[in-house]
């Protein structure tokens, strides 16, 4: 491992896969090197998993449900909760981990810690509220009683962008309704997942319950073996819609229930009426987060024409602030983009769209001079329908930004995509507010804010954006299945046993 940056705890940097209470290494032996973004540098290495080790897990995970699934749900709301006041102990480990291998500034990394934290405090306190019902049948001496009862094993698949947080949103309701889980953890980001891991060890999750299988060339196979296992009873899913519906393909023989949350091109919509200066901060913060990387980053900021060049000069003049460079230098507030090939792949958005007409009011380059995975915060103005970059989920720190003139044209425009994942409405108008959110063909809305995640409310997409919600009580739904349970009356004695 690399020694130029240090753990409090060094035990949390962890290059293995955990099956069965035990760090392994993969079948084959093989492993693949993570570098740390903004260097380039060697941070370790992990094991280049295959199907053979899914399997291990997966027969892990099946080993260990029966006893876990029958603790009662207190039981494990206190492994949960002790988990939570761990994570919360290692905050300053987990994010330094979070900043070296993701590469997101360090005051970023922290925040993603808290997150991350809040998911396994709120499941267990759910983990003890799992509500059935008793329902009166249609003859009066019978009694219909519905149970939930955890789904199985779940195979969970994590994204890069959120190493800490997305793995704690899917374990810790998974946990909490007493499934027991094969986590595929996101190649560009093993270490983070592990360090998580283990101190759920700590707090003491049972052998098999978490299992983790590490991979980066062979992820496409592990992702097959998870969903035609006929074991595996759910999916949970974060990552693009391409990648969701071939997920959802190779799930089709064994039916089982699919959780995923894909791709989205969020409208962030400014009326005239508007708090200008929320809305210019909230833009800042749900455009700009991780450099543009999550999923529910504003894709497309519409603004109504009267406001709008006092909008762009606002933004501006904010954007000019940013200080661009590697997570752990203090002064920096945004780090480098994960990968070349996601500089690639935005630096091609914006040439594409100057090309088509696209003005570059600041930004609009690569930071070479800083390293090759650098890319200078943008605003694009004269934007148009045509342009890639308004039609793709953009995953940079671009801000595409048009001008309109009524409500209506606003929201039509806003639905014309095959995705529904977050939104945003900023008006001072309760009526109008209340009116748009209705309209818009998003999973979320958020009105006056630009924060939509948080472990109390439930996320997730409509449309191509994918099925299912994660966080809050409905969160844990996904993880539970509905048993009917009709009892007649024992007392009844019939006249065939007489």
């Amino acid at each position: 491992m690399a020694t130029n940056i240090q753990l409090k705890d060094p035990s949390l940097l962890i290059g293995q896969n955990y099956i069965d209470g035990k760090w392994v290494e993969a079948d084959s032996g093989k492993r693949f090197n993570v570098t740390d973004p903004a260097t380039g540098k060697l941070i370790g290495s992990c094991p280049e998993s295959d199907t053979r080790d899914a399997q291990r897990a997966i027969d892990s995970a099946a080993a260990a449900l029966p006893a876990w699934r029958s603790r009662a749900g207190r039981n494990r709301s206190r492994i949960l909760r002790r988990w939570y006041e761990l994570v919360m102990e290692n905050q300053e480990d987990l994010a330094t981990l979070i900043t070296w291998e993701n590469g997101k500034a360090k005051p970023d990394a922290a925040g993603e810690v808290l997150f991350a934290a809040s998911f396994l405090e709120w499941f267990a306190e759910e983990a003890a509220r799992i509500y059935g019902d008793v329902i009166p049948h249609t003859q009066p001496s019978f009694r219909v009683s519905v149970l939930k009862e955890p789904i199985g094993v779940c195979g969970l698949i994590t994204p890069w962008n959120f190493p800490a947080a997305m793995i704690t949103r899917k374990l810790g309701p998974a946990l909490a309704a007493g499934c027991t889980v094969v986590v595929k953890t996101a190649g560009e980001t093993p270490f983070t997942a592990n360090a998580l891991i283990k101190l759920g060890e700590r707090a003491g999750i049972p052998a098999g319950v978490i299992n983790s299988v590490a991979a980066l060339e062979n992820t496409p196979e592990i992702g097959q073996a998870l969903c035609s296992s006929n074991t595996v009873r759910k999916i949970s899913f974060t990552g693009s819609t391409r990648v969701g519906k071939l997920l959802m393909q190779q799930s089709s023989n064994s039916l089982k229930k699919l959780g995923l949350e894909l791709g989205g091109n969020a409208p962030f919509i400014v009326f005239e009426d508007a708090d200008l200066g929320l809305a210019v901060d909230a833009a800042i913060g749900s455009k700009f987060k991780s450099s543009g990387q999550t999923c529910v980053c504003s894709n497309r900021i519409f603004v109504q024409e009267s406001i709008y060049p006092e909008f762009i000069r606002r933004l501006k003049s904010a954007v000019i602030q940013f200080q661009v460079g590697n997570g752990f230098d203090k002064k920096t507030t945004h780090g480098p983009l994960v990968t070349y090939a996601a500089v690639e792949r935005v630096a091609g958005l914006v040439d594409d769209a100057v090309k088509r007409g696209a003005k570059v009011e600041i930004g609009g380059k690569r930071r070479a001079d800083l390293g090759p995975n650098f890319f200078e915060p943008t605003i694009l103005t004269n934007v148009s329908a045509n342009m890639t970059v308004v039609n793709e989920e953009i995953f940079g720190p671009v801000a595409p930004i048009f001008s309109f003139k009524t409500e209506d044209e606003v929201i039509a425009t806003s639905n014309a995509c095959d995705v529904g994942l977050a939104s945003y409405i900023f008006t001072q108008d309760v009526t109008r507010a209340n009116r748009v959110s209705e309209l818009l063909q998003f999973g979320m809305v958020a009105v006056n804010t630009g924060v939509i995640s948080d472990a109390a409310s439930p996320f997730g997409g409509i449309k191509h954006s994918g099925m299912g919600r994660e966080g809050s009580k409905y969160g844990i739904d996904d993880y539970l299945q509905t048993k009917t349970v009709v009892t007649g009356n024992v007392n009844v004695v019939h006249k065939a046993s007489l």
